[in-house]
């Protein structure tokens, strides 16, 4: 099965979507990431699919994963990989 297309909301100026960034990239996995300082439109998309203001706002599919942290955590527990790699 093909990877999910991961969309990661995020500033250029937040640590926490460098952070987010960083450890999706050392998945070796490809993300699409929408800059809401080039694109401030996109923030009331973000708002409206998240109900959250704050970045980064990370989808791996359907799937709203959160933020930093939560991205982190579920990586800890195991749960991350099978979501970047899922079974045929």
């Amino acid at each position: 099965m093909a990877q999910p297309e991961i969309v990661m909301y995020a500033t250029g100026w937040c640590p926490f979507c460098a952070r987010a960034l960083a450890l999706l990239q050392s998945k070796a996995v490809q993300v699409t990431v929408i800059d809401l300082d080039a694109q401030p439109d996109k923030r009331t998309e973000m708002q409206s699919r998240t109900g959250r203001r704050t970045v980064p706002q990370i989808y791996i599919g359907d799937r709203h994963i959160g933020g930093c942290d939560d991205l982190y955590e579920l990586d800890r527990t195991g749960g991350l990989d099978p979501l970047l790699r899922p079974e045929p």
